[in-house]
């Protein structure tokens, strides 16, 4: 019987399950013959009907069978919801669980359902939530092992509008003996067929999340990492589409991992063409020993349906994390615009010239005024003084708090730049807590950044680095907080951990920062955090959860951006990217672009400015002001509007995107040229999402055309009689060229 909503249809009679909304269905069963669940369908929205007998899928096999004289009761034959690893299935597994004997051969059968109005809380991790309990339902599905007293909670919630489907995975030891959780994904699901592109993001440090797609293969592909954080090198994100997809066109299957550490995403296709796809914690040095009467609970993932092309998985995304994964008061505040100092002065500082650079961001029309690395202990250079977090009362004579009641005095708000994951050698809380730091103390330890890692794993460092941090924020009157993280993890081991629980080490670091998170913002709940980890190493759903906005990448150039910002898009909202214009030449490329390319490319994110405007001329200054100005009166529609990609940057020299209103009546396009060319062609871009018998007004032409020919014909970006009477005058567009044009529903 279906619940009062319709959004989850059971079959008690079958044991079907059907979870549906008007735009996505997903459906699976209990296999009569070993009594796990079976999957038989994930997809566009279909109608609800007595049974889905006609979506199993069955045929006798050479293969190793269930049951005697059955040749249909192969597992490895079975589309299957959660598989285990030990009986007839020989593709990985979603788990695999260590028993007393030392075997490791599972066999998990259905014992019972339960629905759920609303989403449960995952106990100390972050995930998606609902405003009010009807806005979605959540079913459990409970397993119970044959030959032990452990459960598995299998988690499927579905939202009442949303084209998605959010699954978790618990399990629980209700038997007197500890067994051993190896390998825990959050979901499996197996696909029909293997048709399908994967895409995913790949990169490294100032080159994060370009976009990569590869025809699947038989065999095993995947996208990971073991490094203690989500990584620079792959985000956990990756993508099934079908081989003829388009940004706006095509079935796309997304999956999201919320978390923040070690993951795995990965995708085999057997012999027979199935396509197995898992995410979840990396299970590569990852076990947790679980106790009689413990649970351990998995990360959320959120499986995404677009039938509307790799954009509209990308909207849906936008959309939930804007709304249900950001917190309040956050997730609908307008965010500041923001300065900040270190492509400034870098470590080189005084409070003079601090209170130098506020003044005049002040008089530009900044917000908020960023004190970054460099304010606390000794702090010259990166080889010191972190794990010291007081202030250097050489640089800031005040202190923390002096220069914020200053900077608050101008009327602008004040933050400040932590890194309280790491230590240097030279602190107090070193020369204390050594065995704070994780490494093997018989072992060399590596170094990186000439800073270690603390052990979050331990709640006596979580202790200590609050209590640092709380006097500061206490004293300071702080209004924003950018947490740092710039090294990942080498000889990962706990002091406090026994040898038999290191394994426990990864997942227990991040549960430990995510506690950090949750206590700062339980003491200060109008903090704004934005995380940053060497720029994009740590951008990923779990943290967002807490920081509504990350520092998306170091490399700020201009025309780097626009392929770091394109990829992070396929995921994340406008209004999570920290997006900065720069000092040039850039200091990281070494480019020198101008002003209105660099303003350009970084209104699409959450805007502000990492250079010394004390150096600028009057001319750039008024730039400048120019560019506050627009970005304030566009910044709701920026980051409350609807995304599409138009042109991407991994395919030629141009770059477009644009991003309309809700309600249709705005819309703010980005185009790009990344080098000019002689005697170029004609360049007509074909936009989306107006109204297609709304009158625009197309700004800074004044020229008006209607939402169906901008849709189908386009807008023209090339030159052409009207802008130019000489064929020897190409009038400024030259390298590294932008044009933003803004349009305006016509009353």
């Amino acid at each position: 019987m279906p619940d009062n909503k319709n959004l989850i249809y059971v079959n008690e009679d079958k044991l079907e399950f059907h979870l549906t909304n008007q735009e996505v269905s997903y459906i699976f069963r209990v296999f009569e013959k070993s009594k796990q669940p079976e999957h038989l369908y994930f997809g566009k929205s279909i109608q609800n009907r007595p049974s889905f007998d006609f979506l199993i899928e069955r045929e006798p096999r050479s293969s190793i069978n269930l049951n005697e004289k059955d040749y249909t009761s192969s597992l490895e034959h079975t589309k299957q919801e959660y598989p285990g690893f030990g009986t007839t299935d020989f593709r990985y597994p979603a788990f695999e669980l260590e028993y007393p004997e030392g075997d490791r051969i599972s066999n998990f059968a259905y014992d019972s359902y339960v629905i759920h109005e609303g989403k449960p809380k995952l106990e100390g991790l972050p995930a998606t939530y609902t405003d009010s309990a009807g806005e979605a339902q959540t079913l459990e599905v409970i397993l119970r092992d044959a030959h032990s007293n452990l459960l598995i909670s299998l988690f499927y919630s579905i939202f009442e509008t949303r084209s998605l489907i959010t699954r978790s995975v618990k399990f629980h030891n209700e038997g007197k003996e500890i067994v051993k959780l190896n390998h825990a994904m959050s979901m499996s699901i197996d696909f029909p067929d293997d048709d399908f592109d994967m895409i995913h993001l790949n990169g490294a440090w100032a080159r994060e999340n370009h976009v990569e797609r590869q025809p699947l293969f038989k065999g095993v592909q995947s996208i990971s990492s073991a490094r203690g954080a989500s990584s620079h090198m792959h985000n956990p994100f990756f993508a099934l589409v079908r081989p003829e997809t388009t940004e706006r066109q095509g079935d796309v299957y997304g999956f999201s991992l919320v978390y923040s550490g070690n993951h795995l995403g990965q995708v085999e296709v057997d012999t027979y063409n199935v396509t197995r796809a898992t995410m979840g914690i990396n299970p590569y040095q990852f076990q947790w020993k679980l106790k009689p009467d413990e649970a351990f609970q998995t990360p959320e993932v959120v499986m995404v349906y677009s039938a509307t092309g790799i954009n509209g998985m990308s909207q849906t995304y936008h959309d939930l994390y804007r709304n249900r994964l950001a917190r309040e008061p956050w997730k609908n505040q307008t965010r500041p615009i923001l300065i900040n100092n270190w492509e400034a002065t870098y470590f080189d500082f005084t409070e003079d010239k601090i209170m130098e650079i506020a003044e005049k961001a002040k008089e530009a029309g900044v917000e908020l005024f960023v004190l970054d690395d460099g304010w606390f202990g000794e702090r010259n250079d990166d080889s010191s003084s972190l794990g010291n977090w007081t202030e250097n009362k050489v640089k800031l004579p005040d202190g923390i708090a002096g220069l914020s009641d200053k900077i608050h005095k101008l009327g602008l708000k004040f933050g400040l730049w932590f890194e309280p994951e790491m230590i240097n050698k030279d602190t107090p809380l070193y020369q204390e807590h050594p065995e704070w730091v994780i490494r093997m103390p018989a072992k060399p330890i590596s170094y990186g950044r000439n800073q270690f890692v603390l052990d979050f794993s331990n709640p006596e460092v979580v202790d200590a680095l609050f209590n640092q941090m709380d006097a500061i924020l206490t004293h300071g009157k702080i209004d924003y907080i950018k947490w740092d993280m710039n090294r990942y993890i080498t000889e990962p081991f706990s002091t406090l951990l026994p040898h038999d629980r290191q394994g426990e080490l990864y997942h227990r670091y991040i549960l430990g920062v995510y506690s950090l998170y949750e206590r700062l913002l339980d003491r200060y709940p109008d903090l704004l955090i934005e995380s940053c980890a060497g720029g994009g190493g740590r951008f990923d759903p779990g943290l967002l959860y807490y920081a509504p906005q990350a520092w998306t990448s170091d490399d700020t150039d201009a025309v780097e951006r626009l392929k770091i910002q394109y990829g992070t898009s396929l995921v994340y909202p406008l209004s999570s990217l920290g997006s900065h214009v720069s000092a040039v030449p850039n200091h990281q490329m070494g480019r020198t672009t101008s002003l209105d390319m660099r303003s350009a490319v970084a209104y699409f994110g959450t805007f502000g400015y990492e250079l010394d405007v004390t150096k600028l001329s009057e001319d750039e200054m008024n730039q400048i002001k120019a560019q506050i100005s627009f970005f304030k009166d566009n910044r709701r529609l920026i980051h409350e509007g609807i995304f599409y990609r138009l042109k991407s940057p991994f395919e030629g020299n141009e770059t477009a995107w644009m991003v309309v209103s809700q309600d249709r009546k705005e819309a703010l396009i980005g185009f790009y040229q990344v080098l000019a060319q002689p005697n170029p062609s004609y360049s007509r871009l074909k936009l989306a999402g107006l109204e297609e018998d709304t009158l625009y007004t197309i700004d800074p032409d004044g020229e008006e055309r209607y939402g169906s020919d901008l849709n189908t014909i386009g807008l023209l970006f090339s030159e052409n009689e009207r802008q130019r009477g000489h064929f020897w005058s190409i009038n400024g567009k030259s390298d590294f060229h932008s044009w933003i044009v803004k349009l305006t529903a016509k009353e």
